[in-house]
């Protein structure tokens, strides 16, 4: 069969309709290139919200300690208890901060994940500015007044903290203050100190001599005034006004 042949309008019909029809499919394929790439999304978060939150890709499996003195790694993860085998990113961290820190030496605990597979806990611990004698053993005393630790020696260098039956919480954190205020070369001349309330606190020294401080306000001040009333022959020193200091024989 002879081809038809076409007028320069039918041409030009044609070539309209072809156009046209490439306009529709382009349309067409841009509406359905959104729906693909948001049926892909759709599939990529779900699969990793899976892998992360749910699968064993991605669990817990080691806990890496930093910063412990005197304890050991594994007193801090028997603590801790960290959930070896859980998704990391479902681990309680705070939790976990919170049974670190309920450690009597530990004043801090920071916990975090270590992708993809640790846990890290940063540990700060105590530090002792005295010793106390507390039912017969020998503790710890922070400059904040948290006792921990026990000692079978009271360390080299560590002023201890005589209490009696009635030394309140509030009167040991007093005596804490001011052994954390006293410079280094008074504190190594201080045999004791004595608290009986929050503002009769006293340090008793190495040759004897005794200094009346009341209570750990002025600390500084009451330090540097005592450094010069030292220098006084006399037996008992009184710097609990610092601004009105007083020696005596006794």
């Amino acid at each position: 069969m002879a081809r038809t042949a076409h007028t320069p309008e039918e041409r030009a019909a044609l070539q309209t309709r072809r156009r046209f029809a490439r306009r529709q499919w382009a349309r067409r394929w841009l509406a359905w290139k959104y729906v693909v790439a948001a049926l892909l999304l759709v599939v990529l978060v779900g699969g990793g919200t899976y892998a992360v939150f749910f699968s064993d890709a991605l669990a817990a499996d080691g806990v890496e300690v930093t910063g412990e003195r005197t304890l050991t790694d594994d007193q801090v993860r028997e603590v801790a208890r960290v959930p070896l085998g859980d998704p990391l990113a479902r681990v309680d961290l705070d939790a976990i901060q919170r049974r670190v820190e309920s450690l009597p030496v530990v004043k801090s605990a920071e916990v975090s994940r270590q992708w993809p597979h640790d846990v890290l806990i940063e540990v700060e611990e105590r530090t002792a500015v005295a010793v106390v004698e507390i039912a017969g053993s020998l503790r710890g005393l922070d400059a904040e007044g948290i006792v921990f630790g026990t000692y079978r020696e009271a360390p080299d260098g560590l002023p201890r903290v005589r209490t009696t039956a009635t030394t309140s919480g509030d009167a040991l954190r007093e005596a804490a203050l001011v052994v954390a205020a006293l410079p280094s070369d008074l504190a190594a001349r201080v045999n004791h100190v004595e608290v009986l309330t929050v503002d009769q606190i006293a340090l008793e020294l190495k040759d004897g001599r005794r200094v009346r401080w009341g209570s750990s306000a002025q600390s500084e001040e009451k330090a540097e005034v005592l450094e010069a009333l030292l220098l006084q022959d006399a037996q008992v020193y009184d710097v609990s006004v610092p601004g009105n200091p007083t020696t005596s024989s006794r």
